[in-house]
């Protein structure tokens, strides 16, 4: 699913963005029970967002900076097979849970993807953009949305890892619906569904009861 009515860019992180983002989690987590990871472009987005979600949302675990293994051993050990309550990690894009990691049946079944994953503005990507604008006119998708794209992927590859396993995968952020970005998409995410907090409920238990 794609969450069509919000958004992550830089101009638009605000508290307003982000009390969408906390509905849409809210709502997500909210229709079954289980195992979710949400994954954030940035630590600083992840502890705002955590901000707000304090006291709305249970069961939240958080991925902190520069975690050790057996820290990173202990977050894992709270996505258990048959929980008795949900859990929700809060995980950066690009760190040691978007990858690497296999939470196999009901350890995990869902992820939202909080952003397009791209990296930030710098003099030396600027310069990569620049050679492809001036090569092919291809420059933002070589210095940007390529290596974003990527952490979106492997960040919700994180959800179906057996052929046995069964999951659903949120997308937040209207930019997702452009051709740019949907054409990255793996053939598996065909066809997807447009949703917003409201009608997301109804798609949501569609999907477990069917």
């Amino acid at each position: 699913m794609i969450g069509c009515d919000v958004s992550t860019k830089y101009s638009r992180r605000n508290k307003d963005e982000y009390e969408k983002i906390v509905e849409y989690l809210i709502a997500f987590t909210g229709v079954k029970k289980g195992n979710y990871m949400v994954f954030f472009p940035s630590y600083q987005m992840l502890n705002q967002v955590a901000e707000l979600a304090e006291g709305k949302l249970e069961g939240m675990v958080i991925q902190t900076n520069n975690m050790t293994e057996i820290e990173k051993e202990e977050f894992l050990l709270d996505f258990t097979l048959e929980p008795d309550k949900s859990r929700i990690g809060f995980c950066v894009m690009g760190g040691i849970f978007s990858e690497g990691i296999d939470l196999k049946n009901d350890r995990l079944i869902g992820a939202v993807i909080v952003g397009t994953g791209l990296p930030m503005v710098g003099n030396e990507r600027e310069l990569f953009r620049k050679y492809y604008d001036n090569r092919n006119g291809r420059g933002f998708d070589y210095a940007y949305l390529y290596q974003g794209m990527n952490k979106v992927l492997q960040s919700a590859g994180r959800v179906i890892r057996t052929m046995d396993d069964r999951g659903a995968i949120l997308l937040l952020d209207e930019r997702f619906r452009q051709t740019q970005y949907s054409g990255l998409f793996p053939r598996e995410w065909y066809p997807n569904i447009l949703v917003n907090a409201n009608t997301m409920e109804a798609e949501l238990k569609n999907f477990w009861n069917s």
